[in-house]
């Protein structure tokens, strides 16, 4: 199973949808908001340059998918008509793998480009959209020819599914019953794909500016359940079901989440043996689940047997579990996900956020 051909987050503006199902994603893209203005208003102040290119990379389809672009523009936007100066035009690229939903960010850009001129004035410069399909595991534009990258929600996963890792029988992933020898194969991927990562970018990117990651990450222990007990979850509904039939044992244990969520210090040593850039900020945050609802009242997130907690999940791994297992079993395992879920998940739980600003050497 290639990731690049199959790791998409769930397409459309249906029910089970990622786009209407990334409100964790879109908290914590707020979350990160004074960090990436305190950047790109670095960035602005120092040249203040007459274009910028600015890259989303994983960016999804979705609600949250210009709300980062928006930001971004509407905070240059607000430093220029201080001092009088003349807007830049911005050249925006939306990246993401082959299998993200594209039509649907290109059907949203009418209005998103109506919003630009209603909020900001006629003032502001033109915004340019380029669709970039590609793995950012490898070099996606000409060198020097970004100023700003952002990605959010997206460095934690890997470039490939694991195989050869019999050992993990019953799991899908990294879990308290792993061998040594499976949490060290998903660390040993992590170091190299992050490290080509940076590589790639400071090629792309022209000296001094600047580079906003926010990575689904952990305190400390890698096997730890504030990042890998969700999946423990999944994997019982799985287990379940080989149980009774309904799936191949050997299904299952070929199968591995393509995902890994480092600690700070990890994200910290990759970026400086990589050696390309200097680490402006390094700041770790916690996101509950409570943000599932509109209220954010966490004691609702699990009500009705935590349909809103299995519903995001599902718009996250469905395509994954539906390429290796087919779509006839999807239905009953995100049922099954869905008891677990209300039984066995605090409705405290919390996930951890690095988020790094990085400068171009």
């Amino acid at each position: 199973m290639e990731v690049v051909q199959v790791l998409h987050m769930k397409g459309g503006v249906g029910e089970t949808s990622y786009a209407n199902n990334s409100l964790v994603q879109q908290k914590v893209i707020s979350m990160t908001k004074p960090i990436t203005e305190e950047a790109i208003t670095a960035l602005y102040r120092s040249t203040y340059p007459t274009a910028i290119a600015i890259a989303d990379l994983g960016c999804s389809s979705g609600p949250n998918t210009l709300f980062v672009v928006y930001e971004l523009i509407k905070v240059v936007d607000s430093i220029r008509q201080k001092i009088g100066q003349k807007s830049p035009e911005y050249q925006v690229f939306l990246n993401d793998l082959p299998g993200n939903d594209f039509n649907t960010i290109f059907r949203s850009l009418p209005n998103f480009q109506n919003k630009l001129k209603k909020q900001l004035g006629a003032g502001s410069g033109p915004c340019f959209f380029t669709g970039v399909p590609g793995s950012f595991y490898g070099r996606l534009f000409r060198n020097k020819s970004l100023h700003f990258v952002h990605s959010s929600y997206s460095l934690q996963w890997l470039s490939q599914v694991f195989e050869g890792l019999e050992s993990n029988k019953r799991n899908i992933y990294m879990a308290s019953t792993s061998p040594p020898e499976v949490l060290k194969a998903y660390y040993e991927q992590f170091q190299q794909d992050f490290s080509l990562f940076l590589k790639c970018r400071s090629e792309e990117l022209v000296a001094g500016e600047r580079m906003v990651l926010t990575i689904l990450g952990r305190s400390d222990d890698p096997s730890s359940k504030e990042c890998c007990y969700i999946w423990e979850l999944l994997a019982m509904a799985l287990n379940d079901m080989v149980f009774e039939g309904l799936i191949e044992e050997e299904k299952l244990n070929s199968f591995n989440i393509p995902q890994y969520t480092p600690s700070p210090g990890e994200v910290k040593s990759e970026v400086l043996k990589e050696g390309s850039f200097t680490i402006d900020r390094l700041v770790v945050t916690e996101v509950n689940w409570n943000a599932y609802q509109n209220e954010f009242d966490f004691s609702n997130a699990f009500k009705d047997g935590g349909y809103n907690v299995a519903k995001c999940m599902r718009a996250v791994a469905e395509p994954l579990l539906a390429s290796h297992f087919g779509e006839a079993i999807i239905d009953e395992v995100f049922r099954r996900y869905r008891e677990i879920i209300a039984d066995r998940l605090s409705p405290r739980t919390e996930s951890v956020n690095v988020i790094i600003s990085l400068i171009k050497g």
